[in-house]
């Protein structure tokens, strides 16, 4: 039984690894310039980090420009693809095992909240909530 389950993970990997090496979508516009409130700050720092060339990751892209747009001034949203050579790094200061990942920052820069791969809107709303956006 173990050695099923061993092998079942290792095909989801793998079609995974395949899966997200396939396209070649170019990244959307820059989203290290941040939405701020008055104050000039964001109360959350949204940070995916995935690639363009990843089918979860791209799934990922509308629901990010949505809630740029919709909670401008209150969050922040940053986007790195970490298989290009200035993305990288940050999947080693994020310790990413895996893409898409999202990290939520709160207004002082402290993660609070992290969760990996395809993130739907209403449960991310729900963790922007967390921090009274």
């Amino acid at each position: 039984m173990k050695k099923i389950v061993v092998a079942s993970v290792l095909m989801i990997a793998l079609f995974s690894a395949f899966a997200c090496s396939q396209g070649d979508k170019k990244a959307p516009a820059d989203k290290g310039k941040p939405s701020v409130k008055k104050d000039g700050a964001p109360i959350v720092t949204f940070v995916e980090i995935g690639s363009v060339k990843c089918i979860p990751c791209k799934k990922m892209q509308p629901i990010m420009k949505e809630i740029e747009q919709e909670y401008a001034g209150k969050v922040k949203v940053v986007f790195y693809d970490v298989w290009t050579p200035e993305g990288k790094p940050y999947g080693q200061k994020y310790g990413i095992r895996l893409i898409p990942t999202q990290v939520f920052l709160d207004k002082d820069g402290k993660e609070y909240y992290r969760h990996e791969g395809y993130f739907p809107k209403e449960e991310l709303v729900k963790v922007l909530k967390q921090k009274g956006v």
